[in-house]
């Protein structure tokens, strides 16, 4: 749980609960920003709301400045926490197929979890098909294990293997951000001016 338990100030016996608060808190953000909305979420690929985009790429540059930051102060040590590891083609193929149950259900794993937790039967009908995908994955592992560990790169970041200076490559992740938030604030102005 980050730096608190480690350090003491939290009890290691705490983890789990300290985790189950944050789940709570964090499925209580979702809700409150309106993300259990299948309408919200696929909004972003039909140009007519960005909120998700703009959303999850504020939190990858606030976490991005955040931890390099606990890491100046002491707090944590960059170099010490977990990476998963990258296997390039299970990632490139598991990544479409979210996008494309993302885009046809207007759900991604966790906002569909909080939509179940109001009620939403959509919602619901997307969790089962989760299951049944992994289901069949864990069934057939032997099958799709050549391709879930095909191109291995081992437990890299986007900088380890740029050999980038982090620095400079969270200051273009933040430009990066702030043209998206432009860009995407035309693109929805657009789309509203020819739909409503």
């Amino acid at each position: 749980m980050g730096p608190l338990i480690p350090n003491g100030v939290i009890p290691y016996e705490w983890n789990n609960i300290v985790a189950i608060l944050i789940g709570l808190a964090f499925g209580f953000v979702l809700e409150s920003s309106g993300f259990s909305s299948s309408r919200k979420l696929a909004g972003v690929f039909y140009g007519y709301d960005f909120a998700v985009l703009k959303v999850f790429f504020t939190a990858a540059v606030v976490s991005a400045i955040g931890l390099y930051y606990m890491d100046y102060l002491g707090y944590i040590s960059v170099g010490s926490l977990y990476i998963q590891p990258t296997y390039l083609w299970g990632a490139i193929i598991g990544g479409a197929i979210m996008g494309i149950g993302f885009v046809a259900a207007g759900f991604c794993p966790g906002t569909a979890l909080t939509s179940v937790a109001i009620g939403k039967i959509d919602a619901m009908v997307y969790i089962v098909g989760i299951m049944i995908g992994v289901f069949i994955f864990a069934e057939f592992y032997t099958l799709f294990q050549p391709l879930y560990e095909g191109s291995y790169l081992g437990n890299i970041t986007v900088v380890d293997y740029f050999g980038a200076n982090p620095y400079w490559f969270i200051f273009i992740l933040t430009i990066a951000a702030l043209l998206a938030f432009f860009v995407t604030d035309i693109i929805r102005k657009r789309i509203k001016k020819v739909f409503y």
